[in-house]
């Protein structure tokens, strides 16, 4: 594993392609304009003088790991790569066009690799020719401080490609932790229901929402209250995983709240719109 091309240069894939140029490995950071990329590597570029500041790293460490990234609009760039990393935006269609094209474009031993936070691994891997070579690698955001990378084996997918992706995770610096090809995994599975209940406590008027997030930080330790998390993740991420769950399982225990469905019509989509639960400067 010397070179990895990080499909999407928004959040979680500048996040990946940071990690991934800091653990020493040549990075190609795609997406479908030059604007984007850009924007991506200006934030790279920004929590590494952070780091800089820190005493973390020094001037030069920092430029060492810039110049590993190369920014890329076509993904012809795919054609010398050992893994592709995708980490677009939560849809199927867009998902499956991407992993369509790469299995056309990478060389044939390289593995594919979703980013997805609930879509199904073996329905991602139906659409290449090497279902063998597929496989979930779910970051949390923030990718340069959250440790998990949950590995998600597809139906088809090999020991030999898991073995490869688990120790490219430790590479990072990440903790992999192995998860079957489920609805929501593990993370959003436990994750997302309880800040779906969360919101049906604001909606049914059992509190508001200062007071269902103090609860939570005070009451179960936990160090961000589920609404305010729900505003960081992106409250129109959070109804298209309760979506995938409600879908996947059929039980009306995972059916959204009526009140994520208004906020998310209303585009009140937490911190990147400036209100959610709470309001935003």
């Amino acid at each position: 594993m010397k070179k990895v091309m990080v499909i999407g240069a928004g959040q979680m894939g500048s996040g990946i392609a940071q990690v991934a140029a800091q653990a020493g490995l040549d990075v190609v950071l795609h997406d479908i304009k030059e604007e984007f990329v850009q924007r991506g590597l200006g934030v790279i570029e920004k929590n590494l003088s952070r780091n800089v500041e820190k005493g973390q790293m020094d001037e030069q460490e920092k430029q060492n790991v810039l110049q590993r990234i190369t920014s890329s609009t076509s993904l012809e760039n795919a054609r010398d790569i050992d893994i592709a990393i995708e980490a677009v935006t939560e849809k199927m269609e867009v998902k499956t066009g991407i992993f369509r094209d790469l299995d056309k474009i990478a060389p044939e031993h390289a593995i594919l690799a979703s980013n997805t936070s609930s879509l199904p691994i073996t329905e991602i891997a139906a659409f290449t020719n090497r279902p063998d070579r597929v496989i979930g690698m779910h970051f949390m955001n923030p990718v340069p401080v959250m440790k998990l990378v949950e590995v998600i084996r597809g139906l088809a997918t090999s020991d030999e490609v898991y073995q490869k992706v688990e120790d490219l995770a430790k590479t990072m610096g990440k903790t992999p932790v192995e998860v079957n090809d489920f609805p929501g995994f593990v993370s959003n599975r436990v994750l997302m229901p309880m800040i779906n209940e969360a919101i049906y406590c604001v909606y049914e008027g059992v509190a508001e929402p200062e007071a269902v997030d103090e609860v939570m930080k005070l009451g179960m330790n936990h160090p961000m209250g589920p609404l305010t998390l729900a505003d960081f993740i992106g409250l129109d991420t959070c109804l298209y995983i309760m979506e995938v769950l409600y879908e996947g399982f059929g039980d009306s225990k995972y059916r959204p709240c009526p009140l994520l469905r208004k906020y998310v019509k209303a585009g009140w989509l937490g911190r990147k719109t400036g209100r959610g639960f709470y309001t935003y400067e």
